[in-house]
């Protein structure tokens, strides 16, 4: 009943989300729409959008049904994982996609209206601009909730309703319902890479030409990229945002409910009254009430945004934080309540005697992404003093201004990385009452740091509405200029949109400390993949038909299975002693998979024969605790597979960096040909008696991004399975830690330069340091130039490589445990 009604608060709140958005997007429909000048230009940026997204996603759909070929090998011939991930992977994949899909939509219609609006008054363009940035919130919050209560429903009620025999345990459906993420994943950095590729290259091309050479205002009419520059900010910075974000929420939210799960896997530590199944239970379904409540929550702080008349960021900041503030200290309560009502009352982990700790978790995850968010504000911002030196750098040339940002951007990561370990830290103790060094407690403090990520992103549907608004706000100025609107209302949509590049450098400050969390979160999940890769290996080889008697027998020297009729019990062999080397290498190499009474003894027995002669212990792998898997697979860094792992993980996010940041110089360069050439072919594009040709940068920049994007993507999903083929699971440990640790760093920094610079450039063009047109204001654009693949393509698409490598070691754990090189003992 319990799991019905919190299933009923999720399904309910996600529809109610959805509804909403349709809500504001009939609003936004509403609007005055602006002249037919206005009109036209929305549609060309329309029209070139929908174009690119259609394209992209043929080339998507083509990927995505040859990986589903192979996971559904891997689920029906070699039987490593279940045989539902094909499906979910499919459908993770659509979904992601479809919410990218309708903040598109919903962007490239309300970039005339906010123009529009932005005529009428400053908080009239600012509504027309959030609301619609919350459509996009809300229907990624919508869909992602709705996905995981449909895969709960249909795990847990109804394939039992078909048939008993495809009841499944709770630990299998968290395993199973994880391992579901990785389409949203794949689909993401798609998104990510290629929209970000689309719009940089548009961006750069515009700028460089246009801007500097030929001292072009922005976005003015007289640009050939300007369209094409348009639609990027709707296919990178809305389509592409909206399934990172998807990817982000949702992963977040099964992650931990895959830890709750792992944490109460035995009865050890159990609060009177409750079960091993009860309290797996109610750990599972804890994210997803906390989901269901932070999506009422969120509609709540929107309506709380308004401002007044002054164009400053400081006011539009205040007018956002508002909403921000509202929801997320709704949400602090909520969780204390419904972390009473859900969390079991694990003795020692009590606040009064009453609160579970793992509340205090949920406010932790809350309290540090606000703190990266203000973090993220102030090195962005150029209502500080970091971002309005950087400008003054721009006095003395591109080379100064470069420089200066960089070396802000790599000292800008040291708030964040900090914030993120004492969140960790924090809600790892929180969780588990401070019992750091005890390891029946360990996995309750891993359940606290997941948590904590669900916490951070629970607000999701106010903090991506302030994302979404900004590439809104953005076309909302080219709007304005290519149809000559009044200067004041330029000034408006300026103000907006300069506002738009910090809350966009908060959503990505968002994005990547919730990707440092569920990263982590997804670590220790990746064992419970280990763990039930073990069990299938264990059911198929009792299954087996040289397997005919019951018994124990050798599946590898260290990795034993009972065989009891039709069921199977798997045990790890552990630590044999160093002192009896001739025992252990007889015992290796012994062929007899057989054993018999003399041989082994299982748990629960006195005597343990060959076992114990090799000074070795037995555990169960169902019982096992995270500290038993690490020293079965040895996962320590004098493990050389371990090193190995990590340098490749730090390794592959410089690699992706650069592929995506040369595929955004390669995209580019063709733009900076085709706009020069343009110029140069027809003069009278300059004075304006001849329009430029829109559609051929458009077409440029499409065919750049899809041939462009598969590479860094196929980098994301193959590492992984190559490094767990050769290395095994120690290797892919390595892997995920060094992966998570560079890229958080690199993400954040590059973030946090490319919004600087950007901000910078808009200072300059405020008026300050010489204002546009200035040897400044020139060299203030190269550094923009350089900063947007920094914060738009390669920054943004990082926080996703670290989320998707994590979900596809998940996904491939039963192959890596069974067919590794060193699980069949040839490395």
């Amino acid at each position: 009943m319990l799991a019905l009604v919190v299933w009923l608060i999720a399904c309910g709140s996600s529809i109610l989300a959805l509804v909403w958005a349709y809500r504001f997007y009939r609003e936004m429909m509403g609007a005055d729409e602006g002249n037919a000048l206005m009109q036209e230009i929305a549609q060309s940026v329309r029209q070139g959008a929908n174009a690119y997204l259609k394209q992209q996603y043929k080339w998507v759909a083509i990927v995505f049904v040859f990986v589903a070929l192979l996971l559904a090998v891997a689920a029906f011939v070699l039987r490593v994982q279940n045989a539902f991930v094909p499906i979910a992977f499919l459908m993770g994949g659509f979904f992601s996609g479809l919410c990218g899909w309708f903040g598109m939509k919903t962007a490239t219609y309300a970039s005339s209206r906010t123009a529009a609006g932005a005529q009428r008054s400053l908080n009239d363009g600012l509504q027309i601009a959030f609301r619609s940035g919350a459509v996009m919130g809300l229907i990624v919050v919508g869909m992602g909730l709705i996905y995981i209560c449909f895969w709960f429903a249909l795990l847990y009620w109804l394939l039992p309703l078909i048939d008993e025999a495809y009841a499944m345990s709770l630990q299998q459906i968290s395993v199973a319902m994880l391992s579901f993420g990785m389409g949203a994943s794949a689909q993401a950095l798609f998104a990510r890479v290629g929209g970000g590729i689309f719009t940089k290259a548009a961006d750069v091309g515009a700028d460089l030409v246009g801007k500097v050479e030929q001292s072009l205002k922005e976005d003015s009419p007289r640009n050939p990229a300007t369209i094409a520059d348009n639609v990027g900010d709707n296919v990178g910075d809305v389509a592409g945002m909206g399934a990172d974000l998807y990817e982000s929420y949702c992963g977040s939210i099964l992650a931990a409910s895959a830890l709750g799960v792992a944490a109460f896997q035995s009865s050890r530590g159990l609060p009177e009254g409750y079960d091993v199944t009860t309290a797996q239970l109610q750990a599972m379904l804890l994210p997803l009430a906390i989901a269901g409540v932070g999506i009422l929550l969120s509609i709540a702080g929107i309506y709380a945004v308004k401002t007044g008349e002054e164009p400053t960021q400081k006011a539009l900041l205040k007018a956002l934080g508002k909403g921000i503030n509202r929801s997320s200290l709704l949400v602090m309560i909520a969780a204390v309540v419904l972390s009473v009502w859900l969390m079991p009352p694990v003795p020692g982990t009590l606040i009064f005697g009453v609160i579970p700790g793992i509340a205090v978790s949920i406010i932790v995850g809350l309290v540090a992404g606000w703190g990266i968010g203000q973090w993220t504000e102030r090195v962005t911002s150029d209502e500080y003093s970091a971002t309005r030196k950087l400008a003054k750098q721009a006095e003395t040339g591109p080379a100064t201004i470069i420089i200066c940002g960089i070396a802000d951007g790599m000292l800008s990561t040291w708030v964040p990385v900090v914030i993120v370990c004492a969140a960790m830290l924090l809600s790892f103790g929180f969780a588990n009452g401070g019992s750091f060094n005890d390891l029946n407690c360990f996995s309750l403090g891993l359940y606290g740091v997941g948590i904590a990520a669900v916490g951070m992103l629970s607000t999701l549907g106010i903090t991506l509405a302030t994302d979404a608004y900004g590439p809104i706000a953005d076309n909302a100025g080219g709007n304005a200029e290519m149809s000559g609107l009044e200067d004041v209302v330029r000034e408006r949509t300026d103000a907006l949109d300069s506002l738009g590049n910090t809350t966009a450098a908060t959503g990505k400050g968002f994005a990547i400390g919730s990707a440092a969390l569920t990263a982590l979160a997804l670590l220790a999940a990746y064992v419970e993949g280990v763990r039930d890769g073990m069990v299938r290996w264990g059911d198929e080889y009792v299954h087996h038909e040289d397997v005919t008697s019951d018994g124990v027998y050798r599946i590898t020297p260290d990795l034993l299975v009972e065989k009891t009729g039709d069921e199977s019990e798997v045990f790890l062999v552990l630590n044999p002693s160093i002192d009896k080397g001739e025992e252990v290498k007889a015992w290796r190499k012994a062929t007899d998979p057989k054993l018999d009474s003399a041989t082994v003894a299982l748990p629960g027995e006195k005597h343990f024969g060959r076992v114990d002669s090799i000074g070795a212990s037995i555990v169960s792998v169902r019982s096992a605790n995270l500290k038993d898997f690490l020293i079965f697979y040895d996962a320590t860094l004098m493990n050389p597979r371990v090193l190995v792992g990590v340098f490749l993980g730090a390794m592959s996010t410089f690699m992706f960096c650069a592929m995506t940041m040369k595929s955004v110089g390669r995209a580019a360069q063709g733009m900076v040909i085709e706009v020069r050439r343009q110029f140069e072919a027809n003069p009278g594009i300059l004075d304006g008696s001849v329009k430029p040709d829109y559609e051929t940068p458009v077409n440029i920049s499409t065919k750049a991004a899809q041939r462009e994007m598969i590479l860094p993507s196929l980098l994301g999903l193959l590492m992984p399975i190559v490094v767990g083929v050769v290395l095994g699971v120690g290797g892919v440990l390595g892997l995920l830690v060094g992966c998570l640790t560079s890229g958080f760093c690199l993400a954040v920094f590059m973030a946090n330069s490319g919004g600087s610079w950007d901000n910078a450039k808009k200072y300059i063009e405020a008026g300050n340091h010489g204002g546009k047109g200035s040897n400044a204001h020139k060299a203030a654009v190269v550094g923009d130039t350089v900063g947007d693949p920094f914060k738009d393509t390669s920054g943004p698409s990082l926080n996703i490589l670290i989320k998707l490598m994590s979900m596809v070691s998940v996904v491939v754990a039963g192959l890596v445990v069974r067919y590794s090189l060193v699980a069949m003992g040839i490395f």
